[in-house]
């Protein structure tokens, strides 16, 4: 009992004054880094433009003055990767000696021309109700060629896929899927495309631990949407809340581990990703970097500037259900005031949808933390998701809230159970 007097003493001093030890647990600086990335200086933050890039420096730069250091092997705090645009010219392609209809086909083509005949490439056949978006979406990190033979049910699929303008991974081959009848045993696909690269980085860096090899990770992106049509003579989307608030909170954080006195037990990342918004693709890159086993816990991030529907001080925690994550932060903030709750939005799916997805589904204790109420965000995705419309008291509050039920794991004295993906 005297135990939980003295931990609820001391998590009210950490919420309401701070120290030195956390001097960047305050509304101050989390203020004036929320007010940097959300300016119009940056554009909205759309992800492999200058814009972004720009925003990529300024984390760099907090993170080397916090004192971190590049994730090991690396010399900078910037993770650089290359992306592949397709723009689709001619396509020409049969089944079974029938043409298919070019609405038919898509082509995200890792090389300017193609011309497989069977045998070429080893089919996949996805019958009716088959995830075919997220069978593609996880192709697009994959090495070598792919060509996938699909229910013509799945046209809206496919018809969304293309809207959604999507990309591969630099050297990861070409993604080809056609839509037929039934699964075909002969094809020839030919097609010709321009091919355009852009480079992506995300942003890591790291605290040592005294076991060098059992990684907790702290993360969010910090990509936004960019700029759109004018909406009463604002173009910018700023994505104050959506993620700024959350590559906030990673930056500070940053700063206190960094200012603590003893090294940490397990070994700490810090990691901003590009391109969450366009398929999340800084994460799903970032994972290849770390076997997956040696991922301890990775508290993402996401949309924590607003009250969440059980209001202040609270938040929620997406897939709680899938692992031990949740219990072990609560017993970490007993007596504190402080809940984190289940995601109450589980229709929505949130726990695929955003960058811890990518690990949790290796299995890692992967979670995401966040506030926005997912039924009535009045300004998720538009213009007016600036500064102005977040409360920075509470959002200090939970990013304290953070850095408090995490001590368990990184100090090893508590390991979450790996992610069930069966629940």
């Amino acid at each position: 009992m005297k135990f939980i007097h003295m931990r609820r003493f001391f998590f009210f001093f950490f919420l309401l004054y701070g120290t030195a030890v956390f001097a960047q647990l305050n509304e101050k600086y989390v203020r004036k880094v929320l007010s940097e990335l959300s300016s119009d200086a940056y554009m909205g933050r759309a992800s492999g433009t200058p814009y972004a890039d720009k925003a990529a420096a300024f984390i760099a730069a907090g993170f080397k003055k916090a004192g971190l250091q590049p994730m090991q092997g690396e010399k900078v705090f910037l993770q650089r990767f290359e992306m592949i645009r397709s723009r689709t010219v001619s396509v020409n392609v049969t089944v079974d000696g029938q043409q298919v209809p070019a609405s038919d086909v898509l082509v995200l083509a890792g090389q300017p021309e193609l011309d497989w005949t069977t045998g070429a490439v080893e089919p996949m056949w996805m019958e009716k109700g088959s995830p075919l978006g997220q069978r593609v979406f996880a192709m697009s990190s994959e090495k070598g060629d792919k060509l996938i033979f699909a229910d013509t049910s799945n046209r809206r699929q496919l018809a969304r896929l293309k809207n959604f303008s999507m990309q591969r991974f630099g050297g990861g081959g070409s993604i080809v899927v056609v839509l037929t009848t039934g699964k075909p045993s002969a094809y020839r696909v030919k097609a010709s495309s321009e091919l355009k690269a852009t480079g992506f980085q995300n942003v890591v860096g790291m605290i040592p631990g005294k076991r060098s090899e059992e990684y907790v990770i702290f993360s969010g992106h910090y990509d936004h949407i960019g700029t759109g049509k004018p909406v009463e003579g604002d173009s910018i989307y700023n994505g104050a809340n959506d993620d700024a608030s959350g590559i906030t909170a990673v930056m500070a954080l940053a700063g206190h581990f960094a200012r603590m006195k003893q090294q940490p037990e397990r070994t700490i990342l810090f990691v901003a990703f590009t391109a969450e918004e366009t398929g999340g693709y800084g994460s799903t890159w970032f994972s290849r970097q770390l076997a997956p086993d040696k991922v301890v816990a990775m508290f993402n991030i996401e949309m924590i500037g607003t009250e969440s529907k059980w209001g202040r001080n609270s938040a929620y925690i997406t897939g709680f259900e899938r692992s031990d994550f949740g219990k072990i932060l609560q017993d970490n903030l007993q007596g504190t005031g402080f809940q984190f709750h289940p995601d109450p939005y589980p229709q929505q799916n949130l726990f695929f949808r955003s960058d811890n997805a990518t690990l949790a589904r290796l299995g890692v204790p992967a979670h995401t933390i966040s506030t926005s109420k997912m039924d009535s965000e009045p300004f998720y995705h538009t213009v007016n998701d600036e500064i102005e419309t977040l409360d920075i008291a509470n959002m200090t509050a939970i990013i304290r809230a953070i850095a408090l039920s995490s001590q368990w794991i990184t100090s090893g004295k508590s390991t979450p159970s790996r992610v069930s993906l069966s629940r």
